[in-house]
């Protein structure tokens, strides 16, 4: 069969029509399930069809997981090894193109990326060394704001210029000890594309077909950055319906703007390949009342399905052990495994109960949230020592590592290095070799200190060899065992052999990870450098998922996004949940009609059976506070809904009287506080 007969076979007419119109700018408007990712691999599929090159193809998506499954649907399709064409998220395509021309804004190609973490620690630094006070200093509000000047969102006005000295000090030891953070990975590549008109044009003149995934989660820079580079075959596929993301800089309004800058065909998908059609009523029904939205009506060709069952425990025990009870009942009455289940909460706070009760009914579980495989301290000291390799001049991570596992260079010595380079206006690094390197007379060190320096500036020296050539986890390795780290471990555990064994095949996990890495032929560049990019770059949503096969999914509903499950609960429709009290204090109609995105992004995860659960009580602080229902519930149309009393089921009309009891005090203008 051909790729155009496929295209005819498998495509309904406005995906057709969305996959084989190539030239210009075009807009589709892909609602919740409606095969987007389809389109845009048939897309780019067909454009290699037609003769246009792989080179000259860009596709931004937002996450690693995405551009993987995109590039494999991609090359199934084809046959081809697709070694030119580029599928990558925003941030590392930024990367790209930094590595290869961030010289020309003073950097040094070699330079490190600066996780959450590092940035913390060099804000904290760098108030030091403005003689603040850092005890009382809130490291993550500071640097959320950092990230909001860095970006644009904010600007220095009188509550904030308390913090611009901090800000260009902090500035300044990024370009000190050659590093970025992660917002410079969009910053600094528009920044070039301003400052250097022919780095620009170059890469314009390569990437003539643009394709940009989520479009709806873009922010004002990731918007500029795509506009720099667009001359007039691009496409953005999203939904408005589901942007979720304003805290973290993301605007729909992108939509408008793309409007307005450019000649835009759209396309919209409106056609649900997930979900049932009593499913696809109820997010319907609610989404419609927000204003400002492109007008659609989801639909779907697989039956009316199941109605929703709306349920009111008494408090979030019950709540909880009624979750677990449904799983537990479905799962043996339908055969289905507990990863068919979805349990979607709006804040972590609500996990507890939930979590109790699974683990009460021998419910396997896996939780969103956790803490990352590389923010684990073992991993991330193994990690910061392939940073300073790759990097002597990064600071943040010298300063980590200089006596992890401990060599006699304590607080007072890492003092003197830092007086020394601040003296001489350099790195740790650089001072370290000139002290090693002066007369005995001269040197601010014992000979057992200076001793010490040398076999950490031995480490790191003789690891050279990572740099280039093959067998980077072997090497890794060797170093490991050269830092006698396992040693180390024990020392740090020294109630708990086990707790130490633990930590350190977490190290062996790494390494075995890295050597899969390097062995993979789909990597042409796997030196430390690549890794180093690589592990940056992941997110928690790209980590291998194969572990936590065969359990239930529990999660808020942000990390639910671009997931599905035959059976979703929605935990907590109430109101100062659902929406979150804070939203509304805070941002006003604008968050309202946020949250009810993001409760319409909750209903249309669910693909079979969707069952809402609103409490009368909750527990708030150390008090039993009455719940209000969500003003969301009433607004899914009164025939979809089964309500349940905890002991009975009741029709449609009674089920509308019993929600019109449950929501008779909606008007009160107190909502409680979560």
């Amino acid at each position: 069969m051909s790729l155009e007969d496929e295209l005819k076979s498998k495509l309904n007419p406005e995906q057709y029509r969305a996959v084989t119109t190539l030239e210009g700018a075009i807009l589709i408007i892909a609602g919740a399930g409606s095969g987007k990712t389809r389109v845009i691999t048939y897309r780019i599929a067909n454009m290699l069809e037609h003769g246009i090159p792989q080179s000259a193809i860009l596709a931004l998506t937002f996450t690693n997981k995405a551009a993987k499954e995109m590039e494999e649907r991609i090359k199934a399709l084809t046959g081809k090894k697709l070694q030119n064409l580029t599928v990558s998220t925003f941030h590392a395509f930024g990367v790209k193109i930094l590595r290869a021309e961030i010289e020309k804004l003073g950097f040094r190609p070699n330079f490190s990326i600066y996780d959450e973490t590092d940035k913390k620690a060099l804000i904290k630094e760098s108030a030091h060394e403005l003689g603040m006070n850092t005890e009382a200093m809130d490291l993550y509000k500071v640097s959320a704001l950092f990230s909001d000047i860095k970006t644009g969102r904010k600007s220095w006005g009188q509550e904030t210029d308390i913090y611009r000295a901090l800000y260009e000090q902090y500035q300044s030891g990024l370009k000190l000890y050659n590093s970025v953070d992660f917002d410079d990975l969009i910053v600094l590549p528009i920044k070039l594309f301003k400052e250097v008109p022919e780095v620009l044009e170059q890469y314009k003149s390569r990437y003539k077909y643009i394709m940009v995934d989520e479009f709806q989660d873009t922010s004002h820079q990731q918007y500029e950055f795509m506009h720099l580079l667009s001359e007039k075959n691009i496409a953005v596929v999203g939904d408005d319906d589901q942007s979720i993301y304003s805290w973290r800089g993301a605007d729909y309004q992108n939509i408008v703007n793309f409007e307005n800058d450019f000649p835009v065909q759209e396309i919209r998908l409106e056609q649900n390949y997930r979900s049932t059609g009593t499913i696809l009523a109820a997010a319907n029904g609610v989404i419609k009342h927000n204003t400002n939205r492109k007008d659609k009506e989801l639909w779907s060709g697989k039956g009316s399905g199941k109605p929703i069952e709306l349920y009111a425990p008494e408090n979030e025990a019950d709540e909880a052990n009624f979750i677990s009870e449904m799983i537990l009942s479905i799962s043996a009455d339908e055969k289905r495994s507990y990863d068919e289940f979805g349990v979607l909460i709006r804040a972590n706070t609500q996990s507890r109960a939930i979590e109790e009760s699974f683990l009460e009914n021998n419910i396997p579980y896996t939780m969103s949230g956790g803490t990352s495989f590389f923010e684990r301290k073992e991993i991330k000291d193994i990690i910061s020592y392939l940073r300073v390799i790759a990097n002597h001049d990064d600071d943040i991570n010298l300063l980590r590592i200089i006596n992890t596992p401990r060599r006699g260079i304590g607080r007072a010595a890492i003092e003197k290095i830092s007086e020394v380079a601040k003296v001489q206006e350099e790195s740790l690094w650089e001072a370290i070799q000139q002290i090693l390197t002066c007369p005995p007379e001269e040197c601010p060190f014992n000979e057992k200190t200076k001793a010490d320096l040398e076999n950490f500036a031995s480490v790191i020296e003789n690891s050279k060899s990572m740099l280039s050539g093959k067998g980077l986890s072997k090497k890794v390795h060797a170093m490991v065992e050269e830092i006698n780290y396992f040693d180390y471990l024990i020392g740090e555990n020294p109630k708990s052999e086990k707790a130490a064994r633990f930590k350190y095949m977490n190290i062996e996990s790494l390494i075995k990870s890295m050597e899969q890495w390097e062995n993979n032929p789909n990597y042409d560049d796997t030196s430390l450098y690549a890794y180093l990019n690589r592990i940056t770059l992941l997110s928690r949503d790209d980590m291998d998922d194969n572990e936590d096969q065969g359990k239930v999914n529990l999660m808020t509903v942000h990390a639910s996004k671009g997931l599905e499950f035959p059976v979703v609960f929605i935990a907590g429709a109430e109101e100062g949940l659902m929406p979150h009290a804070h939203a509304v204090e805070e941002g006003g109609d604008a968050a309202v009609e946020e949250e009810r995105r993001l409760f319409y992004v909750a209903v249309t995860r669910a693909q079979e059976r969707l069952c809402i659960s609103s409490c009368r009580n909750r527990r708030r602080m150390n008090a039993s506070v009455e719940c209000e229902p969500s003003r969301f519930l009433d607004e899914i149309p009164r025939e979809l809904v089964e309500y349940h009393e905890p002991t009975k089921e009741v029709n449609a009309e009674q089920a509308h009287e019993l929600l019109q009891n449950m929501l008779k005090n909606f008007a009160k203008p107190h909502v409680p506080k979560i």
